[in-house]
Formats: C-alpha cells, sequence, structure tokens
C-alpha cells in the first residue's frame, strides 16, 4: 500500500528531475540572417550548413564549429561568421542561464 508522504515525495522527485534538464542555447532566426555571398549567388549555389555554437550564459558566442558542409566553403564561412555575431537566448542548467553548446542548421535557399 502506498501512502500519501510516499507518493508525495514521488511527486516532487520526477518534478525535481524535470526542472533540471539542462536547456541549449538558441536565436531568433527572423533576427538574425547571413548575407548571400555575391560569388555563390552567381554560381547558384545552394545547401544546409550544419554548425555548432558555444554560447556564453549573457548570450554571446564564445566559440564555434562547421559540423557539416553545405557543399561550399563561402556558404559555409558566411553562415558561421554571420550566426557567431548573433545574440542568442543563453541555455540553462538547474535553471539557471548557462554556458551551453548549441547545435544550428542553415539553409541557404535562392527564390
Amino acid at each position: 500500500m502506498i501512502t500519501k508522504l510516499s507518493v508525495m515525495a514521488v511527486a516532487l522527485a520526477m518534478g525535481a528531475s524535470a526542472f533540471a534538464a539542462d536547456v541549449p542555447a538558441s536565436f531568433d532566426a527572423k533576427n538574425c540572417k547571413a548575407e548571400y555571398p555575391k560569388a555563390s549567388l552567381m554560381n547558384e549555389e545552394q545547401g544546409t550548413v550544419s554548425m555548432s555554437f558555444l554560447v556564453a550564459a549573457n548570450g554571446d558566442v564564445k566559440d564555434s564549429k562547421l559540423d557539416k558542409s553545405s557543399g561550399f566553403k563561402n556558404l559555409d564561412k558566411a553562415a558561421l561568421k554571420a550566426l557567431s555575431a548573433c545574440k542568442f537566448k543563453p541555455g540553462t542548467k538547474d535553471g539557471a542561464p548557462a554556458e551551453t553548446w548549441t547545435k544550428v542548421d542553415y539553409a541557404w535557399k535562392l527564390d
């Protein structure tokens, strides 16, 4: 037989573990865009760049790395440079802002 006390303890433990989850940093894609490189426009280059960013607790990017190329160096460099300059919403650890790595895919598409 489960007592009220043990049910309450389980509920509290579950709530605490859900609260302690790490949340990666994020950014507003509408306010942070890379300018299409002119050479890439002329050559009709398109593709998706996969990157990782180390975001400080204040939202600044401290480090970045290319995870998967779009297939075009100009697009990869432009995405890394532009997004590294963006202000991110910091990630959290145990509910407090913290330095975290986050992954971002940036798609270059011609209209």
